[in-house]
């Protein structure tokens, strides 16, 4: 009786198994058809990695342990020591610390470009400049970069982008349609969406980077388990339906936060007054994601009574689960950066960045409205 399972079934096996000798060298000359070590390669890993490059349109993918190691694996793609990258001064916490405390001891230069330099950033331009970390949609404050006006400039500076699309996800918008090189997520977000995975994954233009890619992968051993794999391909299956909910809350509950006279400002590329509302319109196909932030009064006590005064919504240093979450980014995912980076940022005592999540939008707003009350 032959078996044929309608989902994959988790190989959790951290070694295979060889016939013989012929069988092992069988391996070595064509590695992709087989498998030896699941550090190397595991049906599960490869399965999400491939799921995901057809998602983004890549031409090779690796998934990764982490949002982190495929950060790091596309900037490792591009650049070794003595080598220059430019960062978007606006971008994850933990992005610009991997590359100003990690990156720099291993003799990689780097620059932060201010967000209104993004399109001409001449200046910041060595001859060792290899590449740009910029994000879709920026962690935390939601600005959206034009990615092709961006790509074009890297394009006549002849130095590679790589793209942060955790926020928008492939649903919204596709960098590398766009002129990215390198299209990175933190799968544990939006890609695997239910808050039990920690995985990350690179997507490749060109197959030359991807091999690069899973090179780097393997010999630094930041590759994904097989478990972790299933579970985030499992996830996938559900992405389109959740990012389409995740963007009608996050429009709800956005507008609702506009009205209301103890926020002071809002943060939705979805809001016709949002700097980019238009472009990001257009870039993203109509919808903007269900990530957003708003600043209340920036007092400690008053932001500790508003995240005690939520019921339902809790607060959590993460984003992107199916269901809602509130951050601080000034004590969590922008701990790292100094005072003055923070301040040009915008990242104040006040600011709280809303994960949406798939929930009525009603019980949401409800639960901030109480919350809000409490202030």
């Amino acid at each position: 009786m032959s078996i044929s399972p309608k989902i994959t079934p988790i190989y959790q096996t951290s070694v295979f198994t060889f016939e013989d000798l012929n069988a092992l060298e069988a391996y070595f000359e064509q590695p992709n058809q087989s498998y030896m070590y699941s550090r190397n390669g595991n049906p599960n890993t490869d399965e999400l990695a491939d799921e995901i490059n057809k998602l983004e349109g890549g031409q090779g993918a690796v998934a990764t342990s982490s949002g982190m190691s495929a950060i790091l694996t596309a900037i490792l793609v591009y650049s070794q020591s003595g080598d220059h990258v430019l960062c978007a001064e606006e971008i994850y916490g933990g992005s610009a610390a991997l590359l100003s405390q990690e990156l720099t001891r291993m003799g990689v230069q780097i620059s932060f470009v201010p967000m209104d330099q993004m399109y001409s950033f001449d200046s910041y331009v060595q001859p060792n400049t290899k590449l740009l970390l910029v994000e879709t949609i920026s962690n935390p404050m939601m600005t959206v970069l034009d990615l092709a006006q961006v790509a074009k400039a890297c394009q006549a500076k002849g130095i590679r982008l790589v793209v942060d699309n955790t926020f928008a996800s492939p649903v919204i918008t596709k960098p590398l349609e766009l002129g990215a090189d390198i299209v990175i997520h933190s799968v544990t977000k939006y890609l695997s969406g239910h808050s039990d995975v920690t995985a990350g994954v690179t997507i490749c233009k060109e197959p030359a980077d991807a091999q690069r890619a899973k090179q780097i992968v393997v010999a630094w051993g930041l590759t994904l388990s097989p478990f972790e794999s299933w579970l985030a391909a499992r996830g996938l299956k559900t992405l389109k339906l959740r990012m389409k909910q995740h963007s009608e809350n996050g429009l709800a509950l956005a507008q609702y936060l506009q009205q209301h006279p103890k926020v002071s400002a809002v943060f939705y590329p979805g809001l016709p007054d949002h700097p980019q509302h238009a472009m990001a319109a257009a870039q993203g196909n109509g919808k903007f994601g269900g990530m957003l932030s708003f600043r209340i009064a920036d007092d400690v006590e008053t932001v500790n009574r508003f995240m005690r005064g939520l019921t339902h919504i809790p607060f959590a240093p993460s984003l992107a689960g199916v269901t809602s979450s509130v951050s601080y980014p000034l004590g969590t995912s922008h701990r790292a950066l100094t005072p003055e980076q923070r301040e040009k940022m915008g990242i104040t005592v006040g600011l709280i960045r809303l994960s949406v999540g798939i929930e009525e939008p009603e019980e949401l707003i409800a639960d901030l409205e109480k919350a809000l009350a409490a202030i």
